[in-house]
């Protein structure tokens, strides 16, 4: 083998590496899957992802980042319209707060405060818990494909930043949807009704 071929090999495969180096660094949804609870069924899911150093940046400097989970369930039919079970989504607020240098991580009135940006990073990746069917929802004997993602939601940022957000890729983050699919919702497991003992008015 000549060297100029030789050499040209080498690139090759160094360019294979990198290209498959930035693909492992693109935001994923690594697991997810729902389980039955009382409620009805529950969401877990596992995020890969990491901020750019501008989203790193603008949280250090007080502006709130919001990330939107979106969850669907439905099932598809060729005769008539695709049926929609469930659709949900849910909000996290990322923030910094200089006074007490902690991040604080917060859904709806709920809100927990960490030390370090990874601590808070660490639970925005992993999602446990999330109620995403109510018990009352009504199944068709059929499979349904669910399906779940994590994104960034740039509308929230302030106007300065909405206007950068439409050339800039660093102040994006979204991964793609997970799709999978839920074998006959209407067999999943029944969740343990709460009963009280018997003689337990009494006592």
């Amino acid at each position: 083998m000549c060297r100029s071929a030789f050499l040209t090999r080498i690139l090759l495969t160094l360019a294979c590496f990198a290209a498959g180096a930035l693909r492992a660094e693109e935001p994923e949804v690594v697991a997810a899957n729902l389980r039955a609870v009382e409620d009805g069924l529950v969401l877990d899911a596992d995020f890969a992802f990491d901020l750019t150093p501008r989203l790193v940046e603008v949280v250090a400097n007080g502006v709130p980042l919001y990330f939107d989970v979106e969850f669907e369930l439905g099932r598809r039919r060729w005769y008539w319209f695709d049926e929609k079970a469930a659709s949900r989504k849910l909000q996290l607020r990322l923030s910094y707060h200089p006074l007490s240098r902690q991040y604080r991580l917060a859904s709806g009135p709920l809100q927990q405060n960490y030390s370090s940006l990874e601590d808070a990073l660490g639970v925005l990746r992993r999602l446990r818990g999330w109620l995403v069917v109510d018990r009352t929802v009504g199944f068709s004997n059929a499979d349904y494909e669910a399906a779940v993602r994590l994104r960034l939601d740039t509308t929230q940022l302030p106007k300065p930043f909405q206007v950068s957000a439409l050339t800039a890729r660093d102040l994006h983050l979204e991964t793609p949807w997970k799709r999978f699919v839920v074998r006959s919702p209407q067999q999943l497991p029944a969740p343990a009704e709460t009963r009280t003992p018997k003689g337990a008015e009494a006592r």
